[in-house]
């Protein structure tokens, strides 16, 4: 027998260093979750790619257990570590704050294809280069 789904959570965490502090405490301890247990399981799984940001998609059952997903960081966080930016553009169509090459793209869109809706990767790389675009990044030909 399948198991009672109580909710689904989703979250944005630093890898390697999720704790009991917001935003886990609160959103994990309300349906009774072992939150030391997430933040120790989420930690291993992430621990290699520090500085980064990770998605995880938190199913909690009814009988207090959970399962977890962790997806691919969101493309505007892999293109700033590419381009060796701190933060996107304020005024992303006047003032440009880097610059990234197609080749740089398609590495980041190969990473990012399994999370993405997207039938093909030159479909992937659009994807990409808009939200590039969108962040004040020059995208080179």
């Amino acid at each position: 027998m399948a198991k009672k789904i109580l909710a689904k959570i989703k979250l944005q965490l630093p890898a390697g260093q999720a704790t009991p502090a917001p935003p886990v405490g609160p959103a994990l301890g309300q349906y009774g979750v072992n939150i030391g247990e997430f933040c120790k399981q989420f930690n291993d799984k992430t621990k290699t790619e520090a500085g980064l940001i990770f998605p995880a998609e938190i199913t909690i059952f009814a009988d207090r257990t959970f399962r977890f997903i962790v997806k691919t960081p969101p493309a505007a966080v892999l293109i700033k570590k590419e381009v060796g930016l701190a933060k996107g553009s304020p005024e992303s169509n006047r003032e440009k704050v880097g610059s990234i090459t197609m080749k740089q793209i398609e590495a980041i869109a190969k990473i990012k294809m399994k999370d993405l809706n997207a039938a093909t990767l030159d479909t992937a790389k659009s994807m990409i280069a808009g939200t590039a675009r969108s962040m004040g990044v020059k995208v080179e030909k």
